[in-house]
């Protein structure tokens, strides 16, 4: 029997390690990060040659380096460029851009947004730990209303970019958020963003160690994290506390939190649907924070549309049959002919 040449080989994540010393500092979260990309690619029905890391300029964008695949890493901000290009040169890739909070929505802002309108087939990793890390810690588009940095001693005056509403914003169809932490969850979402089809972005709340130390405390302290983090499940209510005892409900056109108890029941609790077009309700859910609400985790958005590379096939399949050109000879003999004696 004949062995099939096409069919994927079994690997783990170790496949997808690279022989590079990785260094970035210990206990960083992009670490955590790239365990789950590895998981990830490891799951998928991809061969290892049809992967391709792609990055722009900041500490998550060492990302190549670590990789055993095809990689590219480019210069600050032109991850998206760089990405949107191998997709569309080569469509059966499947194409990942590593990029942080400073490279994709400062100096990469517009290619950011673009390549979500496009809805291109490829895979955004968005790294937000709120800060500057490779250059020494100046506030990004993500910091804090009032954040202290090396470049804002005072506290920053600029309010912070929501990346999901900005993926909403974009006409985004895939938005997922997970914490550095959680390799497992951040797993399967990476799984499920390859798996769409279209500009996926998955959001990492990422911890920086050096310059930005206990940003996401808040949400992630044993105490605290059962309380103010609501994972999401399509068609499941959503429910949290360390008892699934608190859920959302809706008090008007806003959400509020609520204890399943004598007055409410789990039935009263909203359920989770990530492919509704109408994205107010993601929205909503994107702007959760805490302490007034848990913030949300999952994928918020999956919807299908058609993706830019298959509607440029389709216009040029149409463009073809209404043409009266189907050849050569047709061009050259198309609109005002001489002939040379």
């Amino acid at each position: 029997m004949s062995k099939n040449i096409n069919k994927k080989p079994a690997y783990t994540f170790k496949d997808f390690k690279s022989d590079q010393e990785v260094r970035w500092c210990p206990g960083c979260g992009d670490i955590a990060v790239m365990m789950a990309v590895q998981k990830a690619f490891a799951k998928l029905d991809h061969k290892k040659e049809d992967y391709a890391v792609i990055s722009g300029i900041g500490c998550s964008s060492r990302f190549p380096y670590y990789m055993d695949t095809y990689g590219f890493h480019g210069i600050h901000g032109r991850a998206g460029v760089l990405a949107s290009g191998v997709k569309t040169a080569n469509p059966k890739l499947s194409v990942w851009q590593m990029t942080g909070d400073g490279d994709a929505l400062a100096i990469g802002g517009n290619h950011f947004i673009h390549e979500i309108r496009r809805n291109i087939d490829l895979n955004i990793v968005l790294f937000n730990n709120q800060i500057y890390g490779l250059t020494k810690g100046q506030y990004s588009p993500t910091s804090l209303l009032g954040q202290v940095t090396k470049s804002s001693p005072y506290g920053t005056v600029e309010e912070p970019f929501q990346p999901g509403e900005l993926v909403i914003g974009a006409r985004g169809k895939f938005f997922a958020r997970s914490i550095d932490n959680k390799v497992k969850n951040t797993t399967d979402i990476f799984v499920k963003a390859d798996k769409h089809n279209g500009t996926s972005v998955v959001e990492v709340l990422q911890n920086c160690i050096i310059y930005n130390n206990g940003a996401y405390n808040n949400i992630t302290a044993k105490g605290v994290r059962d309380d103010m983090q609501l994972w999401l499940e399509d068609g499941k209510p959503m429910l949290f506390g360390k008892n699934k005892d608190k859920g959302l409900m809706l008090d008007g056109f806003k959400l509020k939190v609520v204890k399943i108890g004598d007055e409410f029941t789990e039935a009263d609790i909203l359920v989770h649907d990530a492919s509704e077009q109408d994205p107010s309700m993601h929205l909503a859910l994107i702007n959760m924070k805490a302490p007034n609400f848990p913030v949300a985790f999952g994928i918020i958005r999956s919807v299908k549309a058609e993706t830019y590379e298959q509607l440029v096939e389709k216009q040029i399949e149409i463009v073809k049959s209404k043409s009266k050109i189907k050849n050569m000879d047709d061009l050259l003999n198309s609109g005002n002919t001489w002939t040379v004696d």
